[in-house]
């Protein structure tokens, strides 16, 4: 005979619900790699079973950093004073609350350890240094020595890991995770458990039985242990009604309900494999994940991981207030990864890119003549410390160039060059000449303030002397 099941008002949603949650280990003889979704010939499929469940934003929500952990593995390692400054600028963005709670270190090589020392000599509180090591006694260790009070734990979920890289059976996989958990419990030590590949996973079969297990430990040794919810491949989807393993939302409720893991001690890791990093990280915030795990710039494996800075962003429109973050500093993370790492930023990208807030075609510059309103996405010369700026082509035209004439100069007030000032159209006639000619890249700014030189000798002194004051 079953357990008997009895009646209780779920205090977060207000609804009857039946209490326990039976779910128990499927130990299978055979992977379940549901290849009706995850051919490998073909595209993965999203499935639709229409269940929704409801939202529920945690009181607190929160940032943590894997810069120095998957970040790193993608880009030339970084020197020890790198990671310093980097640390020091993440502190910064995300403000005396902390909204950057956590940052997450190896430990395996001595650099590593003495880059940790490093950041701890800066006495910061925020964000706090964490590790991660796989599940075994030998990293256990280092933890150990480095006295760090949270680690990660990797616990791949999926049977693609279990099965087809660990040799192990479900039942194996667990005992081995949970005997590395119990020995940072007996320590006093957090244990963060990162279950790799969730959205590949057997959810009721594995994953909540896991959970479960976890969380009862947590409980009997009163130290909390906490959940990394790991998209490893950017299969999560957000979509209404999608069924699991895919569905971000159904994956956040099902921990946080039948596993019955707090908000505060479940995390969201997202890849952008299928574009949906960011989305997929407001979602679990949405849906009652407190934390999402990030990396600056979204540096990370083969597409990276969610970037920082957006979910800072995000964070200020989800709440509608910074809670003390200090934004421009995603503008000093991004000089310092150009100038001093010689990371190359592609122009596009949202808030740090060159180009993110400039404009080439006509009729955008003309708005932003009028009203940078018009075509900016906020004051991202205030929030951000960037102007928004015009790339000279050969669509640019007059108000184009006009924009670019004030921007350059800095002209404000009665020295505004309107569109129709001969300057800007003897600008734009040299400028038409070079792309009659054949060129098929932007003006550069040395070349315009060159060409405005030719246009008119004496405005250009003129022009020149203002800007220098």
């Amino acid at each position: 005979m079953g357990r008997k099941r009895e009646l209780h008002v779920n205090k977060r949603t207000g609804l009857l619900e039946t209490k326990p949650h039976d779910y128990r280990l499927h130990d299978v003889p055979e992977a379940e790699l549901y290849r009706g979704i995850f051919d490998f010939d073909e595209v993965p499929k999203t499935i639709f079973n229409d269940l929704v469940v409801p939202r529920h934003m945690p009181e607190h929500i929160f940032i943590t950093d894997t810069t120095f952990r998957d970040g790193q593995q993608s880009t030339a390692p970084f020197s020890v004073e790198q990671i310093c400054e980097l640390y020091r600028l993440l502190g910064k963005l995300g403000g005396k609350k902390g909204i950057i709670r956590q940052s997450e270190f190896f430990l395996y090589s001595e650099k590593d350890r003495q880059a940790v020392r490093k950041c701890r000599e800066t006495g910061q509180k925020f964000p706090e240094i964490t590790s991660w090591i796989r599940a075994n006694p030998q990293d256990f260790k280092l933890v150990k020595e480095m006295e760090i009070k949270e680690t990660g734990i990797l616990v791949s979920c999926s049977d693609y890991h279990i099965f087809k890289k660990m040799n192990m059976t479900r039942a194996q996989a667990m005992d081995k995770y949970l005997a590395v958990v119990k020995e940072a419990l007996s320590e006093g030590i957090v244990p963060r458990c990162h279950f790799e590949d969730i959205t590949r996973a057997d959810f009721y079969g594995f994953v909540v039985p896991f959970a479960r297990e976890l969380m009862a430990l947590g409980r009997e040794s009163g130290v909390p242990v906490k959940i990394r919810a790991c998209d490893t491949l950017g299969l999560g989807v957000t979509y209404p009604g999608t069924a699991l393993p895919r569905s971000v939302q159904g994956i956040v409720y099902g921990l946080t309900c039948y596993a019955e893991v707090p908000s505060e001690q479940l995390e969201w890791h997202g890849h952008n494999d299928f574009y949906k990093v960011v989305a997929n990280a407001a979602t679990a915030w949405l849906y009652g994940c407190a934390g999402v795990n990030c990396s600056l710039l979204g540096i990370g494996e083969r597409t990276g991981n969610c970037p920082t800075e957006a979910m800072c962003i995000e964070y200020a429109q989800l709440r509608g207030d910074t809670d003390g973050m200090h934004l421009d500093a995603v503008t000093e993370i991004a000089e310092y990864f150009e100038k001093e790492i010689g990371y190359v930023i592609p122009p596009m990208t949202p808030f740090t890119g060159r180009a993110f807030n400039a404009t080439r075609a006509g009729i955008h510059a003309d708005g932003m003549l009028k009203n940078p309103e018009i075509y900016n996405i906020f004051d991202t010369e205030k929030i951000l410390h960037r102007k928004p700026n015009v790339s000279i082509s050969n669509t640019s035209g007059l108000s184009g160039i006009a924009y670019w004439l004030n921007d350059y100069y800095e002209l404000t007030g009665d020295d505004v060059i309107d569109k129709a000032d001969p300057l800007v159209a003897a600008v734009k006639a040299q400028v038409d000449r070079e792309y009659a000619a054949g060129r098929n890249t932007v003006m550069g700014d040395d070349e315009l303030d060159s060409m405005v030189r030719l246009a008119d000798k004496r405005r250009h002194k003129l022009l020149g002397l203002g800007a220098s004051k």
